[in-house]
């Protein structure tokens, strides 16, 4: 009988190029957006028109926006007052001008998307100047120079280009949006260079410390609209939509989104 000979071991297969995964995680995430929308879609269509024609969905908006109410004061708004208290006040600015930095370098980016140079410039030599001389951004030394910063995100871009708001959404934890801001969530992740880091567990703290750090922020302001407003949704709603009309700088006609 012959002898049987060892199965050579098989090489390592070669691992798919960093650019090509990411390019798939990024496709992903669109289509599940785009699956998300479709089901808000769908819960639109059964719960009947709605008084606001930017807003077909609202029986299902407020119902996520009661959520993310309870969540708030369940979880954040504690962390958030915790965070204040024990913190020293210029270790809060510091944290704030961090991720404010890190903002900066992507509204550089859709400066230049948006063809808007003055705004390009200024956000990119606000994220230089403040990741170099301001230690990574803690020091927010481009203020004191005089550069002026303009938030920019991807949502903002796709309007610049006549893309329409779409559907008003109150999304599960992230609050207010519209259709066209909700589909550029994944390209703002990309652009977000915490979630460029490759450890897990600095990446997921300086998240989370990011999200403490927002809702610090807004301690004030979501006390005065609880406690001023008449119906706190719709007046988040006609601010957020009207200050995005604004940054963008279109105005667009009274559109009606008929779901049924």
């Amino acid at each position: 009988m012959r002898a049987t000979l060892p199965a050579m071991p098989r090489r390592h297969e070669r691992r798919q190029p960093t650019r090509t995964m990411a390019m798939s995680s990024t496709i992903n995430s669109l289509l599940r957006v785009a699956g998300l929308a479709g089901l808000l879609a769908l819960a639109g269509c059964a719960s009947g028109p709605a008084a606001d024609p930017r807003d077909p969905l609202e029986p299902l908006n407020r119902s996520l926006y009661q959520f993310n109410v309870d969540v708030d004061r369940a979880l954040l708004k504690p962390v958030a007052n915790a965070y204040v208290e024990v913190t020293p006040a210029p270790l809060r600015t510091g944290v704030n001008n961090f991720f404010d930095n890190l903002r900066d370098g992507w509204s550089a980016v859709n400066g230049v998307l948006q063809l808007r140079p003055r705004e390009a410039t200024e956000n990119g030599m606000r994220f230089v100047f403040n990741s170099t001389f301001g230690l990574a951004g803690v020091l927010d030394v481009a203020s004191e120079m005089g550069l002026e910063r303009t938030t920019l995100d991807f949502g903002m871009t796709l309007g610049r280009w006549g893309v329409p708001d779409g559907p008003y959404l109150m999304l599960p934890l992230l609050g207010p949006s519209t259709l066209r801001d909700t589909a550029a969530l994944p390209v703002d992740g990309q652009g977000n260079a915490v979630g460029q880091i490759g450890h897990i567990p600095t990446r997921n703290g300086l998240r989370a410390l990011s999200i403490v750090d927002q809702r610090a922020g807004l301690l004030r302001a979501g006390d005065m609209l609880q406690e001023a407003a008449l119906d706190p949704y719709s007046f988040l709603r006609d601010s957020y939509l009207q200050r995005r009309h604004s940054q963008i700088g279109v105005t667009p006609p009274e559109e009606r989104y008929d779901l049924e």
